[in-house]
């Protein structure tokens, strides 16, 4: 990925990577689908959920050691930072199910997410840095032909950097940066980030359909709005929205058109027999 300003940056605050014990490998555990997009800087982009509120968007970054919180979304949050700056998440869960109980993260604002905002280069406003403490708990897969990465569980826990320096007299002057990059943004008219709006979601896991006709319902979450409404694992999934459908791309795509409370209409087969059923979106990130 690219964030070659980024990670200088991220040096210069004194937020580079810090030394860590060597890694012990250890086996693997599950496997996540995470959706991203690149923005126009070339950072991977993510959306998260704190304390089950959100969607905020973050950028994924291995050179910082830690996770950052933009301070408003912790203030929105009511999360206060102790004495050192770092703050408690009891649970932050990045789209595609990766979900971590008790994260810590430093509540601060890194001038590189505001001057990214002010000039509107990320498509929609950052709220924060998803680093080291997070990412090396996970085996990342990047494939930039997919919107989706994998993201597969350690057992290992990477711990927290030793020492972050604080927001002072070093970084004032980088703060500043911040600051003149909004007011550049204004001379330029820039145009402010488009509004993040939650997702429908349904709790389907989709497969290619054995027959090549369709799409197979691979798994169903229990409780969810597909749940809910009667669709099962093992249904094929053979018109969506009243068209037909042959690959999964089809069904994602004209799912994520739909906001939670929308309805989406399916026409399935399920043991020789064609079922029609509606499902309400519920609230996705």
């Amino acid at each position: 990925m690219h964030r070659h300003w980024l990670c200088i940056g991220l040096v210069c605050l004194g937020l580079g990577s810090p030394v860590y014990a060597a890694e012990v490998k250890k086996p693997f555990l599950k496997s996540y689908q995470i959706p991203y997009r690149l923005t126009d800087t070339n950072h991977v982009l993510v959306r998260v959920k704190i304390n089950n509120k959100g969607p905020f968007n973050f950028i994924i970054d291995t050179g910082a050691p830690a996770l950052f919180v933009a301070t408003s979304v912790a203030n929105q949050l009511g999360i206060k930072p102790d004495k050192a700056g770092w703050g408690n998440f009891d649970r932050f869960e990045i789209e595609g199910g990766a979900v971590e109980i008790k994260a810590r993260g430093r509540v601060e604002t890194p001038f590189q997410v505001e001057g990214i905002n002010a000039l509107g280069l990320a498509g929609s406003d950052l709220h924060g840095i998803i680093g080291y403490n997070i990412l090396g708990r996970y085996r990342m897969q990047f494939d930039f032909t997919r919107d989706k990465m994998t993201w597969t569980r350690l057992n290992y826990d990477p711990g927290l950097p030793k020492a972050i320096k604080s927001k002072g007299q070093a970084a004032a002057s980088l703060d500043a940066i911040g600051s003149f990059v909004k007011v550049l943004a204004l001379l330029l008219e820039k145009k402010p980030p488009a509004k993040v709006v939650p997702r429908g979601f349904f709790g389907i896991e989709l497969a290619p359909a054995s027959k090549g006709k369709g799409v197979l319902i691979k798994g169903v979450l229990p409780k969810s709005p597909a749940g809910l409404a009667g669709l099962q694992s093992g249904d094929v999934i053979t018109e969506s929205q009243g068209d037909e459908v042959s690959a999964i791309e089809e069904v994602q795509d004209r799912a994520a058109r739909l906001r939670p409370g929308q309805k989406a209409r399916f026409t399935v087969h399920r043991k020789g027999t064609e079922r029609k059923i509606v499902v309400k979106a519920g609230e996705g990130l």
